[in-house]
């Protein structure tokens, strides 16, 4: 799929002065300058994050209505249930809330709940809500959900149940009737960072008891592991105070992590240090298969679990879980992309809406972004349940998902979502009605443009830019995500030599020249691309830069993400 180049702007004269400022090569400058670091205090703390950057937790807005209620409830030894989302950064939440009042409270009178994926759906659940009232319960610590259970807060309130609502979704205009909302994105909230996961707001929370107690720091440093899991699988900034709880998230997860995280790292077989890539990638699948294909609650058994032979077997459950995710997200993909192909109609659309009743509804999200690899455009995959159909939709970037779905209710039972993704459920004889509507809808409205995956650049540099204290400084970039991504590089006139060549039938190895600097790469998948190195012409080349080990000698590789002629650059 041919894509967009885009070479990102940046003040040149800011970063000729972080350049003097800092003493090192002027493009990391300019990277540093588009990530709103350009001075060289800006840039100290981004490089040597410290745990002193972390904000007071009593800044956020009714933590100290929050910490009181929870001690009151110590005090009257009322019972605490904690409830929490079935995916990672919920399960996280719960295990890190759970874990800390288990320390400072006697654990008969604790007890946690993840709602069932699909008995129960997203969120505070009224099962959830009967089964405290029903156990004698009296508080409830909502994690990673609740800022919209206006209703059912109410009706908790009603029964005699008090609500912490720990959350970082965005709230309406209306709140719950909680004892106490912690939510730094409520408009009347001071809080300094906005960006926090479910997780993160959880461990404020602990933070401040922690502090209101007189305990040392390391009893609430120790849940780190578990929140830098939550920040990397919920994909939110890593800036701010995400940076600094990833950075000392990663350092406490690769020497001393939990039995339950230490049980999926053993699992995962790799030996080397573990980044927050290893996170998204290997950490957080299994976690979050378990909500997909079975019931979350033994994630939270394994975070909590402190003998590691018990957490194994967990850890081995979800291990079985998200293999059975992989077989189901595969066939799946497989059988939609097949239909997609086999059908002149839909494969010339600007949307794909595909439905098949014995789809697996736990791996439709998965299976709507798969397609989008593929045919980039607003996707919907939809499944048969109870006799209703029920789906998952994503988006491609900048164009607004939930809006279209809404222009489209007519033909649904209920949706809901944000821009980038949504859900919706509808009667079966509504698919092909909602299929034709959501296709009229986004071909009026998409601009053509975002129909093209944009690949964005962040740096033009040539060979001789690239030795180890230029890679040294990219390595010190980590931890990457949203808004602190791997840095991407162009390097135009790359000429091939005779050692390119195509290897396992899909992939490139790419041994390049520019400027007499030798560079060897692998471009994945892009075998394709490969008759562009046999025309003997000189070509632009976007990629990022990583280390490759070959019997113990380690080298700086470039991963080729995307080549053209260069004078087809179109940049």
């Amino acid at each position: 799929m041919e894509k967009r180049w885009k070479i990102l702007e940046t003040d040149k004269a800011k970063a000729q002065a972080l350049q003097k400022a800092l003493s090192i090569s002027l493009p990391l400058c300019h990277i540093l300058v588009q990530r709103g670091i350009d001075t060289f205090q800006k840039a100290k703390d981004y490089f040597r994050p410290q745990l002193s950057q972390l904000h007071d937790p009593f800044l956020m807005k009714d933590m100290e209505k929050a910490v009181k209620r929870i001690l009151f409830a110590i005090n009257n030894n009322q019972k605490i249930l904690v409830f929490g989302d079935y995916d990672v950064d919920g399960t996280t939440s719960v295990a890190t809330m759970y874990r800390f009042l288990k320390k400072i409270y006697k654990e008969e009178n604790l007890d946690f709940y993840i709602p069932h994926r699909y008995r129960e759906g997203y969120g505070v659940s009224k099962r959830g809500i009967d089964f405290a009232k029903e156990n004698d319960f009296d508080l409830i610590i909502s994690l990673d959900c609740g800022i919209k259970s206006i209703e059912l807060i109410q009706y908790a309130r009603t029964i005699g149940l008090d609500f912490i609502v720990c959350d970082h979704h965005l709230p309406d205009d209306e709140l719950p009737p909680a004892t106490a909302i912690l939510n730094p994105k409520q408009k009347d909230c001071n809080y300094p960072f906005k960006e926090l996961c479910g997780c993160g707001v959880g461990f404020k929370l602990v933070m401040a008891l922690s502090q209101t107690l007189g305990l040392h720091e390391n009893e609430y440093l120790c849940y780190l592991d578990l929140v830098v899991t939550a920040i990397g699988a919920d994909i939110v900034p890593i800036t701010g105070e995400n940076r600094v709880l990833a950075f000392y998230g990663l350092q406490r997860l690769n020497s001393s992590p939990c039995a339950g995280i230490k049980a999926l790292i053993k699992l995962s077989k790799i030996e080397n240090h573990f980044s927050i890539n290893n996170v998204v990638f290997i950490i957080a699948p299994r976690v979050n298969a378990a909500g997909r294909m079975d019931d979350a609650t033994k994630a939270v058994r394994m975070f909590i679990e402190d003998d590691c032979e018990k957490a194994m077997a967990f850890a081995e459950m979800l291990h079985s879980d998200n293999t059975d995710r992989k077989d189901a997200d595969s066939s799946i993909t497989e059988e939609a992309l097949s239909m997609i192909a086999n059908n002149a109609e839909m494969a010339s659309r600007k949307t794909t809406v595909v439905f098949q009743s014995h789809w697996h509804k736990g791996v439709v999200g998965i299976v709507a972004s798969r397609l989008i690899e593929t045919y980039y455009r607003p996707t919907v995959v939809l499944t048969l349940g109870e006799k209703i159909v029920g789906g998952s939709a994503r988006s491609v970037p900048g164009f607004n998902l939930y809006e279209a779905i809404h222009a489209c209710r007519e033909h649904l039972i209920g949706y809901g979502g944000h821009f980038a993704a949504a859900g919706m459920s509808m009667h079966p004889e509504n698919v092909d009605a909602f299929s034709k509507k959501f296709e009229e809808v986004v071909s009026l409205s998409i601009d053509p443009y975002l129909l093209v995956p944009e690949l964005i650049i962040n740096a033009e540099i040539t060979f001789k830019h690239i030795n180890q204290i230029f890679y040294k400084i990219v390595e010190q970039m980590e931890p990457y995500g949203p808004e602190n991504m791997r840095p991407v590089f162009i390097t135009r006139n790359v000429t091939s030599t005779s050692w390119s060549r195509v290897v396992k039938e899909q992939h490139v190895r790419f041994v390049v020249k520019n400027e007499n600097v030798t560079m060897t790469g692998i471009g994945f998948n892009m075998a394709e691309k490969f008759p562009l190195m046999q025309m003997n012409q000189p070509i632009d080349m976007v990629y990022t830069l990583d280390e490759n080990e070959w019997n113990g000698e380690k080298n700086i590789q470039l991963k080729v993400i995307d080549i053209r002629l260069s004078a087809c650059n179109t940049a």
